[in-house]
Order: C-alpha cells, then sequence, then structure tokens
C-alpha cells in the first residue's frame, strides 16, 4: 500500500477530472458504496475457488462475530446497492471510482491498495451496450493521449454452454497433465479455465492448442458476438479475437473484453470487463442482465507519467506581507479576493520573515505572481504584482481591482 503524495496528486485528479467528464457525457451517474461488505457477499459473486477469495481477500470478523472483507473489487458492491434500494426497476448506467484491496504480490502498476473506475449497467440485454462500453473506453483514452492501447475480446457464452466446455477443458488438460505447472494444476481442481491465463512459458503449448470456447457457443450466443463484431468494425474500433481470454471472476458470461498495453510488463491488462447476466438474480435480486469494467488509475498514471500531464498544482499567487500592519491585513486581502474569484489558486504567507525569505518561498511555491502588500502599498489601497515566471516589470493594482486583473490572466 502506498502513499499519493501532494506532488503527484494533480496527475491523478486531471485523470479522474477527464473521465468524470466523459462518463457524464454517457450519462452515467455516480455511486459511492462501502469500502467494507459481508464476506459472504464476495464469496457468493467472485466465486469461494477463486484465487480473490481464496487468497487475496482481506477479510476479518467484528466485534459481533460476522466475518467482514476489503472490497477487492466493486461490482458485487455495486449489484448489491442496486438491490437494497431498488435501482432495478428500470435500466441504470453507474460508475464509481476508488480504492479496492487484494493481498497480491506488489510489483509496478499492481498494490495491495490500488484505486479503480468502474461501470456498471444493469437492465439491457443487446449487444449494443456491450459496444457502447467498448466506444466508452476508447473515447476514456483518447481523454488523456493514450492512443496504442490493444482491444482483445471473446465471449463465454451461458451457463450451460461454459459448463459443457469446462467439462471439455478438464477432461484435456487431464491428458497432459504432466505437462501442467504446480499453480495450473491446482486450478485444474478449482477453476480451469483459468490455467488459460498462465503466463508460464513452458506449458504455452498446451495452452495454444486446448479446445476453444468459440466451438461451444450456442446459436444465441454466436448471433450477440457476431453483431458485436459487426458493431465496432461499423466504428472502426480495431480488436483481436483472444480464445483464451477468459477473466478471473466466476460471474462473467458472453462478452469479455480487456485491453492491453506492452509497458507495463507482466500487469499488461489497463481495463477489462464483460457480461455478468446471472449476478443480480445470484445475489439475490430479479433476474437482470448486466456488463461492466474496471479500470485500474495506479497503471495508468504511471503510463502518463512521461507524457506531460501536470505532476504537481499550480498556484496562481503567493501573497508576501511586509511590516505588522500589512501582514495583519494580508489575510483579510486574500479572503475578499477569493470571495470575488473563487477559482483563484492563492496561497497566503504566514509566519512573517524577511521580504527575501517570503519571495524565495514564494518563487519556491511555484506560483506565477507574487503579490507584495507593505506598508506603502497599504497606504496607497493597491497590491504589488510581480510576475516570477517572466521577464515583466512589477505592476501596481488597486486592492478593489485585482480580481478583474486576474480574471484576465487565469
Amino acid at each position: 500500500m502506498h502513499d499519493i503524495l501532494p506532488e503527484q496528486i494533480a496527475l491523478w485528479q486531471n485523470l479522474e477530472d477527464r473521465f468524470r467528464t466523459v462518463l457524464e457525457g454517457y450519462g452515467y451517474r455516480e455511486i459511492r458504496t462501502p469500502l467494507v461488505e459481508v464476506t459472504e457477499l464476495f464469496k457468493r459473486s467472485i466465486g469461494e475457488v477463486t484465487d480473490i477469495v481464496e487468497k487475496e481477500m482481506y477479510s476479518f470478523d467484528d466485534r459481533n462475530g460476522e466475518s467482514l472483507s476489503l472490497r477487492p473489487e466493486g461490482t458485487a458492491s455495486c449489484v448489491r446497492a442496486a438491490i437494497e434500494h431498488g435501482l432495478l426497476g428500470a435500466p441504470q448506467r453507474l460508475w464509481y471510482c476508488g480504492p479496492m484491496f487484494r493481498h497480491e504480490r506488489p510489483q509496478k502498476g499492481r498494490y495491495r491498495q490500488f484505486h479503480q473506475i468502474g461501470v456498471e449497467v444493469f437492465g439491457l440485454e443487446g449487444p449494443d451496450i456491450d459496444q457502447e462500453m467498448l466506444l466508452l473506453t476508447r473515447r476514456l483514452w483518447d481523454a488523456v493521449g493514450l492512443g496504442d492501447l490493444r482491444l482483445e475480446i471473446n465471449s463465454l457464452g451461458d451457463g450451460d454452454e461454459r459448463a459443457a466446455y469446462r467439462n471439455e477443458l478438464v477432461r484435456y488438460l487431464k491428458d497432459h497433465l504432466d505437462r501442467l505447472d504446480e499453480d495450473s494444476r491446482r486450478r485444474l481442481q478449482t477453476n480451469p479455465l483459468r490455467v488459460l491465463d498462465s503466463k508460464n512459458p513452458d506449458i504455452q503449448e498446451v495452452i495454444v492448442r486446448a479446445p476453444r470456447i468459440m466451438d461451444h457457443l450456442g446459436e444465441e450466443s454466436r448471433a450477440h458476438f457476431d453483431r458485436l463484431r459487426a458493431g465496432l468494425d461499423e466504428a472502426g474500433i480495431g480488436y483481436e479475437i483472444n480464445p483464451r481470454l477468459v477473466r478471473g471472476l466466476d460471474y462473467y458470461n458472453r462478452t469479455v473484453f480487456e485491453w492491453i498495453t506492452d509497458r507495463l510488463g507482466a500487469q499488461d491488462t489497463v481495463c477489462a470487463g464483460g457480461r455478468y447476466d446471472a449476478l443480480v438474480a445470484q445475489l439475490g435480486g430479479r433476474p437482470t442482465p448486466a456488463v461492466g469494467f474496471a479500470l485500474g488509475l495506479e497503471r495508468l498514471v504511471c503510463m502518463l507519467k512521461p507524457r506531460g500531464l501536470p505532476s504537481h498544482t499550480g498556484l496562481d499567487a503567493y501573497l508576501v506581507a511586509v511590516g505588522d500592519r500589512s501582514q495583519a491585513k494580508a489575510l483579510i486581502v486574500a479572503e475578499r479576493l477569493r470571495d470575488a474569484l473563487p477559482s483563484l489558486r492563492l496561497l497566503c504567507h504566514c509566519g512573517g520573515g524577511s521580504v527575501k525569505s517570503q519571495f524565495k518561498k514564494a518563487d519556491r511555491s511555484g506560483a506565477r505572481y507574487a503579490l507584495v502588500l507593505g506598508e506603502g502599498e497599504l497606504e496607497r489601497g493597491v497590491v504589488g504584482v510581480k510576475s516570477l515566471r517572466e521577464e515583466r516589470e512589477q505592476l501596481e493594482v488597486a486592492m478593489d481591482e485585482l480580481a478583474s486583473f486576474f480574471a484576465t490572466q487565469t
């Protein structure tokens, strides 16, 4: 788990603001759910034999002896909230942003506390909403200048089709048991589709030759996937069909997708999602089709740092006060200026000190201007305005005209 320091926070805020603008532009509404849920929620949704539930969740008993967990992902909480608050009477487009928690081995782009922006849609079953998801994610990448992500898609079919495929896959893998690594043998007993996710180069030949789930799709599932592909082709979104893309959570069906990068090493997935049409009913709600995705903010921040997005919050002005009377007046001048121009980023010097030391602090603050209030300025009802980033002559601006001056500068 790690801290996000003030010098880094502007990049995070910039990223979140751009994404919020895109999401609201598509008609999605924000929802905020608790960090802590009953453990059973995640066992029922994610699956008891998944790596997340078996090895990665932070779970504990509260004072009443009830098992609680820090949320490892956002979909289950969003579904629980939609059921609990009666949101499923009409289609819903929701989004959320916040920390998730998994006890994983930390590496570049992967932490035990990590942040996600997620989107969930309830009540729409056609491939058109799947297509909208992918159009939306492409616009998110455009909003932050990431044009080099690759899209991979697959279909897992419906429950019966997936079960039939699972049985055939297990038979195939058992025939090659001597070539599987220890982790894949364990997954064969618990969640065999996850064997297809293995990055171990020693078993890639076995995985490549494995049965493909596409061969087990029924007529409706295949038509759904074909219509999605036609929509993506029409929209000009490039993609690759990855028959080994299965996702790590038990609740997915039909469409699944991932946006991939080559710039983060082993942690190459930036955004992933798909359909989970049975999950709402599984958690006690009315049968409701659903689809969603989540993207990892830490991984995007790693990719965006070299792109030149802001890495610190810039100040517009730093108010330097010289002399006892000026220092007493400075905070009042600053408050009046903030009243008149709420968007102004103004830091008012506190703690006294010489003019020279105050100007050094003003310069180190990164502010564009130093505002100077001394005894002379106080007598004349003006404030000195000195540019700290450009070679300009210092100005004097009447106190009641400062807001107008900055309105033309910011």
